[in-house]
């Protein structure tokens, strides 16, 4: 994206989302944009939290932050990779992927310039079935209609991991959507398919519209294939839903997830992400109050959990000036 499509963007997020009106001004060192997810998931509300405590500050440091909504992890990372966004927020898997070359990114091949800056909160792999689907187990899921979400998205490529790693194809389904994440508790509610998939931290406003507007229940994504999976790759782990989270949903739910990873390019400027870094971590216990699945964040853990990638030096800067490093 030009540099003037950018700032236009900034502009438009920033008075539609931000707390602080955005004008530009000379003074402004730099406009960042960060790159998030679907409105109705945690990703949005996490950058826009980020960006309001920047422009709060921005007199003090000259830099102007905006959040775009996304397609999630996978666009993030291209995006950043091609310098049309600044930050983003990314699945730790895809991060691990993107980095390395590997996954959605084999053709393209290591990004060599990805850099994280800090882990965030647990991500655990969620599916959501209408109980008049007969969909009881993930393994039911064969011969449904279900909604994979949209390309770009980091649970619809984590599914075809898991797909593959089970032995599964997409003729397996009686139907496939690629209904984006906003819109999917509408879609499964209208009959539209049987069950859909979403890694996202809880609570979610999507999984809580899902089970409030529409009978429907979570399922235990576990198993053999889900233990060859977090036996084999260090960004999987083992996850819960918590019991009584969601309507209709009494017991705790075991599946596995990953991290929510916030990273940026080489190329984003040490000043940046060394601000971006200090006004979260300084302003750490207002941060865990602006969502709840921010709650059990821990600030040692935020430096090293789920990070594939190298930190940013202006995150390492940071870190080594209060002995977080």
């Amino acid at each position: 994206m030009p540099r003037l499509e950018k700032i236009i963007t900034l502009c438009l997020f920033a008075i539609l989302t931000l707390s602080v009106p955005f004008q530009v001004h000379a003074k402004d060192k730099h406009y960042m944009i960060v790159g998030t997810g679907g409105i109705t998931g945690v990703y949005y509300p996490t950058g826009g939290a980020i960006c309001r405590m920047i422009n709060r500050l921005r007199s003090e440091h000259g830099i102007r932050c905006g959040v775009e909504s996304t397609l999630g992890s996978v666009y993030n990372l291209e995006k950043i990779r091609e310098q049309d966004l600044d930050m983003g927020v990314v699945q730790s898997d895809w991060q691990y992927h993107a980095y390395n070359g590997s996954g959605e990114f084999e053709g393209e091949g290591a990004d060599e310039n990805l850099r994280s800056v800090f882990s965030i909160y647990s991500e655990p792999f969620t599916v959501v079935a209408r109980k008049d689907s007969g969909i009881k187990r993930f393994e039911d899921l064969k011969g449904k209609r279900i909604n994979l979400g949209n390309l770009g998205s980091g649970h619809r490529a984590t599914m075809e991991v898991l797909m593959k790693t089970m032995g599964w194809t997409r003729s397996m389904f009686s139907h496939v959507s690629e209904v984006k994440s906003s819109d999917q508790a509408k879609a499964l509610c209208n009959n539209e398919f049987d069950a859909l998939v979403f890694m996202v931290g809880h609570p979610s406003t999507s999984i809580k519209e899902a089970t409030t507007d529409c009978e429907s229940i979570l399922l235990d994504v576990s198993g053999k294939f889900v233990d060859k999976m977090i036996d084999e790759n260090a960004y999987y782990r083992a996850a819960t839903i918590p019991a009584g989270m969601y309507r209709g949903n009494d017991r705790e739910i075991s599946t596995f997830g990953v991290g929510a990873t916030f990273v940026a390019s080489r190329e984003t400027p040490d000043e940046v992400v060394y601000q971006l870094t200090k006004v979260v971590f300084e302003n750490f216990l207002q941060f865990k109050k602006l969502h709840p699945a921010f709650h059990n964040l821990r600030k040692k853990q935020m430096v090293s959990d789920g990070l594939s990638a190298p930190l940013h030096s202006g995150a390492v800067r940071y870190y080594r000036e209060v002995g977080l490093m």
